[in-house]
């Protein structure tokens, strides 16, 4: 059957476990971090040149979506780490993460004359303005 126990605190040393933990060894890693996206934007009398830098992500996994006068990036990034001592794998990690940017500009933007260029972590777009309607003054009768 069951046997019951009375635990002694006598019986254990507090302090011997607080001293083993300090014997432990320890590993300080700090987690990747999703990418920040930073942005450079300048503006032309016909367009917009803006400038991202998004390091660590492939060019498949970014996203930029142009509605009007509102354009997001978005980003995705996947990392693997494996250490092996010889053919033992130790440890194997995977992370993710995922940023998103988003501004409104001060004029709509020609989506389908805008261009995506990405290389070595900076992406860039060239964002043509739309050409301006006139606008035209109605004369009231």
């Amino acid at each position: 059957m069951n046997e019951l126990r009375i635990p002694d605190p006598f019986a254990l040393d507090p302090f011997d476990e607080s001293f083993r933990a300090f014997m432990r060894p320890w590993r300080f890693e700090t987690a990747v971090a999703a990418p920040s996206i930073r942005i450079d934007l300048s503006e032309q009398d016909s367009s917009y040149t803006l400038k991202a830098e998004i390091p660590g992500v492939r060019k498949e996994d970014i996203d930029v979506r142009i509605d009007g006068n509102l354009v997001t990036i978005s980003a995705e990034i996947k990392t693997e780490k494996q250490e092996k001592e010889g053919s033992r794998v130790l440890r194997s990690e995977r992370q993710q993460g995922f940023a998103s940017r988003s501004f409104t500009l001060a004029c709509p933007v020609d989506e389908a004359a805008s261009e995506a260029a990405y290389k070595d972590g900076i992406l860039e777009l060239k964002l043509p303005k739309k050409a301006s309607t006139s606008t035209k003054r109605l004369s009231i009768e």
